[in-house]
């Protein structure tokens, strides 16, 4: 079967948060919106099938987990990733925040230190202050072209008190996919200093041709030490099904965090969200195949484009995500001048860098997940407005 990413969606008007939500940010709605990570295509007809059934079958009350959804999701990771591990590995959470936020309970105290690299996704920095933790930061840095892991530094932190990572692989929001050698060099750390690592890997199955992704987990020894998230979320563009998975070898670290869910009740899915899951790691991996060459297309044409069309801006090579880092310091920006900027001159809406940490200042998120069609007026409209403010 083949897809059709060309198709436009009109999603203005349904209760978007990415299209219809964004005033509250940029003070208006009537922009081109380019900035939450969701995509602007329909769900996989076989996911709104698996829907549809389970909706036909009329009773939506409290559900069981099937085991044939553990088998998938194991499935999904063995195949792709070589990872094997047990159906009692599997655990859940109705997001993967969500699922960083609860094994932050289980796995520190109030006071303790957790680990983050900078710049990274914004709601890492919420899920350590809001717990009552105290966040430190692990800079990423920039060598040869492209951001890296500050391991020195990162074996420098850790105390008694600061063991506990946050990891961000692919990384969002600079796009790298960590190599297999980085996260063995990052496992050597782990082990010899008795880390834990929080794994964010929602954006595994979103890497490009010339990249290949390593779950932490599956490395030797880190069983022991890591917790993996992940979900069908951002690869199927079913966020609001509010479904993920806890990945979990070791039996001391599920217990841990199983207890948290327990106590808050939440340790089931949504009924809809199980039928969805289920479908989209049972079912789509055609489809999944045929988002990734067009996400790769968009890649390419984005990479061209600015580097032809806003020359004193730069875009490192982009390994993995729809949503890539665009620095505009070339132009004379920071990060409250590049947004009024983007809003009331190019009528786009980017994330602004600043909301990844300090390190984005002058910087922006632009997602690329949509029609090439819309991808490229979205790039005209910043390449137009740049060009007149350059009185070309």
């Amino acid at each position: 079967m083949t897809y059709d990413f060309d198709r436009y969606m009109e999603r203005r008007g349904t209760d978007c948060e990415k299209w219809d939500g964004m005033a509250e940010d940029f003070g208006t709605n009537d922009l081109l919106a380019m900035w939450v990570a969701d995509m602007d295509f329909p769900a996989a007809p076989e996911i709104l099938d698996a829907i549809r059934a389970k909706l036909d079958q009329g009773a939506l009350g409290y559900p069981i987990i099937p085991d044939s959804l553990r088998d998938a999701v194991r499935k999904w990771e063995k195949d792709h990733y070589g990872w094997e591990f047990g159906r009692e590995a599997v655990s859940w959470a109705c997001g993967v925040v969500a699922g960083l936020s609860f094994a932050t309970m289980g796995l520190t105290k109030p006071g303790d230190q957790m680990i983050i690299q900078t710049p990274v996704y914004m709601p890492f920095y919420r899920t350590v202050r809001e717990a009552g933790r105290i966040i430190v930061e692990n800079p990423l840095v920039y060598r040869n072209g492209r951001y890296e892991m500050n391991l020195e530094e990162l074996e420098s932190l850790v105390t008694p008190t600061c063991r506990t990572l946050i990891l961000c692989s692919p990384h969002n929001p600079v796009s790298r996919v960590w190599s297999r050698e980085e996260l063995e060099a990052l496992a050597d750390v782990v082990r010899r200093k008795d880390m834990i690592v929080i794994a964010d890997e929602i954006h595994q199955d979103l890497v490009y041709s010339d990249a290949k992704h390593t779950c932490l987990g599956s490395l030797p020894g880190m069983d022991k030490h890591v917790l993996t998230f992940i979900a069908p979320s951002k690869t199927f563009n079913i966020a609001g099904m509010k479904a993920s998975v806890a990945i979990i070898p070791d039996e001391r670290l599920r217990g841990v965090y199983v207890s948290v869910l327990e106590r808050f009740h939440l340790n089931s899915l949504n009924i809809l969200g199980i039928a969805a899951m289920e479908a989209a790691y049972g079912k789509c991996g055609e489809w999944h195949r045929q988002l990734m060459a067009y996400l790769e297309g968009n890649r390419d044409f984005t990479e061209q484009f600015v580097r032809e069309r806003m020359p004193k801006a730069h875009m490192d090579h982009p390994e993995g995500t729809y949503i890539f880092w665009i620095d505009f310091r070339g132009y004379g920006f920071n990060d409250e001048t590049l947004t009024e900027f983007l809003v009331k001159e190019a009528k786009v809406a980017l994330d602004p860098g600043k909301w990844f940490g300090a390190a984005g200042d002058g910087f922006a998120r632009i997602n690329i997940g949509t029609t090439r069609a819309q991808l490229k007026e979205g790039l005209e409209r910043i390449a137009a407005a740049l060009e007149k403010r350059e009185g070309k």
